[in-house]
């Protein structure tokens, strides 16, 4: 694995910020100060401090509800990230010292760091705090009297959402990370490619109305993602999918030897595959079906995947 980079031995910060316009996103340089610089490497600092508190990482998992802050990570060639990734590969970025101009249209800052051994790190937030003492008047002291702040005052955050370097991408608010990263329009634009992969490990199942369903929703759009790049699927068993579909109230026929979904029942057949709606039976003859907000396999399973731990 590649060495971390260094934020104490830094010998290039560079500052950006995202700007929102009429005509789409786009990424550019601001100049700063010293002791700007400074504030931009201490928050940096922050970050992986609060990376570190929120326990072992976890790999980002689009169909996961987050808390506020976790140690989430992803590989730097993950299609979830391919927007925030612009920021960080960009070369030749464009100064513009008035990009601040118009806070409205700042969506996003950045600084991008380069240490004594060339190696590179990013680190995004997303600019809510940043805009947010624009909306308020501010005061100062001048003589012995309190004035008004005319001028527009931005303020940097003490940390950031997400850090990018050459050992990958570590997400501490998933929120950031999506919101910054595009991420909807990202899993939207992705259901074809998952249905294809998923497809082929499940040819038993009429992907076409899911396909369909997932393409203008959202929320099916991330339990396709997760199912494909997080659960095991090739052998996946048609009977006990059917079974388990009957026991948890996912309606399924079988026709032709495919199992269609009807209607109602994508997003809760999508939950199955994702192992999201499950049953117990703790009572002699009483079964009880659930549904999990968010879950975490506990242990290995022959022949599956690794497990993805919380």
């Amino acid at each position: 694995m590649p060495a971390h980079f260094d934020v104490n031995a830094v010998e290039l910060v560079e500052f950006g910020v995202g700007l929102d316009e009429r005509s789409g996103q786009r990424y550019v340089q601001v100049p700063i100060d010293s002791e700007i610089q400074v504030a931009l490497r201490e928050m940096v600092i922050a970050t992986r401090d609060e990376l570190k508190a929120a326990g072992d990482a976890a790999t980002y998992d689009p169909g996961e509800k987050y808390a506020s802050q976790e140690n989430l990570r992803l590989p730097l060639d993950s299609e979830l990230a391919s927007n925030i990734m612009k920021i960080h590969e960009a070369t030749n970025l464009p100064s513009e010292p008035k990009a601040l101009s118009d806070p409205a249209e700042v969506f996003c800052y950045f600084a991008r760091m380069r240490d004594n051994k060339g190696r590179r790190l990013t680190a995004i937030r997303r600019a809510t705090s940043f805009k947010g003492v624009l909306k308020s008047r501010l005061l100062r002291f001048t003589t012995d009297a309190l004035k008004i702040v005319p001028d527009k005052i931005f303020k940097l955050d003490t940390d950031f959402d997400l850090l990018i370097d050459d050992t990958g991408i570590q997400i501490l608010r998933s929120a950031g990370f999506e919101f910054v990263g595009a991420l909807e329009g990202a899993v939207l634009g992705a259901v074809k490619k998952n249905v294809k992969a998923v497809r082929v490990d499940l040819p038993f199942i009429d992907f076409d109305p899911i396909e369909s369903f997932a393409s203008h929703h959202p929320r099916a759009a991330r339990y396709l993602a997760s199912i494909r790049t997080q659960q095991e699927t090739k052998n996946i068993d048609k009977t006990n999918l059917k079974n388990l579909c009957q026991r948890t109230g996912v309606k399924v026929t079988e026709v032709k030897g495919k199992l269609q979904v009807q209607d109602g029942s994508i997003m809760d057949f999508l939950g199955v595959l994702d192992r999201r709606l499950y049953e117990v039976e703790l009572i002699k003859g009483q079964p009880e079906p659930f549904r999990a907000a968010s879950r975490s396999r506990i242990g290995n399973v022959s022949g599956g995947k690794s497990a993805v731990s919380k």
